[in-house]
This record gives C-alpha cells, sequence and structure tokens, in this order.
C-alpha cells in the first residue's frame, strides 16, 4: 500500500510540474511584456492604459483609450509603444495600403525607448537604399498625427535638425516625430 501510495505521489508530481513550470513562465513572460509595454510612455499613460501582447492578447485591462505594446524581440532596438485609437486607425490603414483615417483631433504615439529601423521617406521600405533616408534604430520620440495635413508645411523633414521633423511627408502617412528623453 505504501509502495502504490509513493508511487502515485510521485507520478502526480511528475505529471503536475512541467504544468506549474509552464504557468509560472507564462506569468513571468506576461510580467516581462507588461514591463517592456509600460516603458513606452509616461506614466500619466501607462497607469490607465490597455497593454496587449504582439499577437494582440490582452494582458491588462485599461480605461484610458490608450493601448501599450511591448518590444518586438525580432526587431532591432527595444521599441515598445503607447498608442491611442488614432494612431491605431491610422496603422491599420498603412498596414493594409489604405488612406489613413480623417482625424478631428490630434493622435499620438509614445516610444520613450526608442523605434524600430525606418524609411525618414517611404512608409513600405523594408531596408536602406541609396535615397530612401534610412534611419537605422530611431531615438526615443513622440509621433503625433495631426488633423489638417497643411500643419506639417513648416517643420523641417530632416531628422537631424535637432528638433521636431516630419516623416513620410509626401505621403498620405506624414506625421510629426517629437524627440524625447529615454524613459527610464
Amino acid at each position: 500500500m505504501r509502495m502504490n501510495l509513493a508511487l502515485s505521489l510521485t507520478l502526480s508530481a511528475l505529471v503536475l510540474l512541467p504544468h506549474a513550470a509552464l504557468a509560472q513562465a507564462e506569468e513571468s513572460d506576461a510580467a516581462a511584456n507588461i514591463a517592456s509595454a509600460l516603458s513606452a510612455a509616461p506614466e500619466l499613460i501607462t497607469a490607465t492604459a490597455t497593454v496587449v501582447d504582439l499577437d494582440g492578447t490582452v494582458l491588462r485591462e485599461g480605461t484610458s483609450g490608450f493601448t501599450c505594446m511591448p518590444d518586438d524581440p525580432a526587431i532591432p532596438g527595444n521599441g515598445p509603444i503607447c498608442l491611442d485609437a488614432g494612431w491605431q486607425a491610422f496603422i491599420a490603414a498603412w498596414m493594409n495600403h489604405e488612406d489613413p483615417p480623417a482625424l478631428q483631433e490630434p493622435a499620438f504615439i509614445y516610444a520613450l525607448q526608442g523605434g524600430w529601423p525606418t524609411s525618414n521617406v517611404d512608409p513600405y521600405a523594408t531596408g536602406p537604399t541609396e535615397d530612401n533616408e534610412w534611419l537605422g534604430v530611431t531615438d526615443p520620440h513622440i509621433a503625433v498625427l495631426l488633423p489638417d495635413a497643411s500643419m506639417y508645411e513648416s517643420v523641417s523633414s530632416d531628422p537631424d535638425n535637432g528638433g521636431p521633423w516630419i516623416m513620410w511627408g509626401d505621403t498620405p502617412y506624414a506625421h510629426l516625430m517629437i524627440p524625447a528623453a529615454r524613459k527610464q
């Protein structure tokens, strides 16, 4: 009887331990992804933001209308982001090669750890060329969509000008890039 009990306990432990370890690893991954996502914006934004994983799984419900995503380790740099509904709609249009939606108010995306490599002039470039002003990993920034494209006209398109610049300026996906300090 004791042999059967010992064998049963041993087998139970062998069956349950991997599940417990897997659950613990998933909790650890979720915590790391939440921490990464929340590093993208000031606490004023992240305190009430929804946090999603890279596959869209909600890791934390929010109430502010901002959504934060962790860094994607498959892309060079450290690029977690927090964005509002205006930017979400804009990115969906860009990814589907559609016209961006009309905005009634400015839209914001925070990338206070930096951003992924991209072209300054071609929203669909996948790597550097002689004429696409490839930026490589971008510095920390806030990107702003303005409801009136004419508001971009007096802003430089030079990312090295020491201040804000217009990215993708001669496209329907123009937006203002504002350099920012890295969030610690």
